[in-house]
């Protein structure tokens, strides 16, 4: 059975939709069947792997509300072995639709159940936020994985998420767990990077791989692909390549 993993920082613009989109095809380059699933009204998952989102018209608010099934909504990526269900426009007004729904926050657990033996991963973008959406892919996930940019109020904002998390844990979840949080645009020259590195070491698992800034990795999404098609040979490809492989050295460890 494939693992659920949510990729979830409540904080914007910590690399959390380019570690979804780079991981899952960094998988798929370690021959796993991937499966991303966009849970973000911003689509930019979607975008990045070369859908666009007014291009289709069902997605991930049709599974969310039980009108269309994973089968009949993921899209096949141009990286054989990565399907995704993308996010349309429509997503923004899912929480007004589940509100009286008494099992809500199980929506989309329930609604992956059918696949999760098709694929090795399914990857949840997870939006800047702490709302349903975060809290169905909370609920329908093995672990988390917590992209973190290290400045100033990093870990105020993992304080926040760690807190849901354990709401989730104690109430709907009970295995879920931080597997680790991913530094993001590392730029070690930096006093203060390195500082709150070395704090949030002290109190979580760090992987190893660090993900560097870098240019090509910002690029990929404007051309629809993840870095290793776009740019293999670049410095953010190899740190996903690194983190990919350490992902799956862990779990097959574990």
């Amino acid at each position: 059975m494939g693992r659920v993993v949510a990729v979830a920082n409540q904080k914007g613009g910590v690399g959390k939709t380019t570690t979804a989109v780079n991981l899952s095809a960094s998988l798929v380059v370690a021959e796993q069947r991937v499966l991303v699933i966009d849970l973000d009204p911003q689509s930019n998952a979607t975008t990045g792997l070369g859908i666009s989102p007014r291009s289709v018209d069902r997605g991930s608010y049709q599974l969310l509300l039980g009108q269309a099934s994973v089968t009949e909504l993921a899209h096949p990526t141009e990286l054989p072995g990565l399907d995704i269900v993308p996010a349309t426009p429509d997503l923004v007004a899912i929480e007004r639709e589940l509100i009286d729904e008494p099992d809500a926050p199980q929506k989309l657990k329930q609604a992956i159940a059918e696949v999760r033996d098709r694929y090795d991963f399914i990857v949840l973008d997870c939006p800047p936020s702490l709302g349903t959406l975060t809290i169905n892919a909370l609920v329908a996930s093995d672990f988390v994985v917590v992209p973190l940019q290290c400045e100033y109020y990093a870990l105020e904002g993992l304080s926040q998420l760690v807190d849901t998390i354990d709401r989730v844990k104690h109430s709907l979840n009970p295995g879920l767990s931080i597997h680790g949080v991913l530094l993001t645009m590392f730029d070690p020259r930096n006093n203060l990077a390195n500082e709150v590195a070395d704090e949030v070491r002290r109190h979580f698992h760090v992987y190893e791989t660090i993900i560097p800034r870098n240019v090509r990795l910002a690029e990929a999404p404007s051309y629809g692909k993840p870095v290793v098609l776009y740019d293999a040979s670049s410095r953010g490809s190899s740190g996903y390549l690194n983190f990919a492989r350490e992902l799956l050295d862990g779990l097959e460890a574990a």
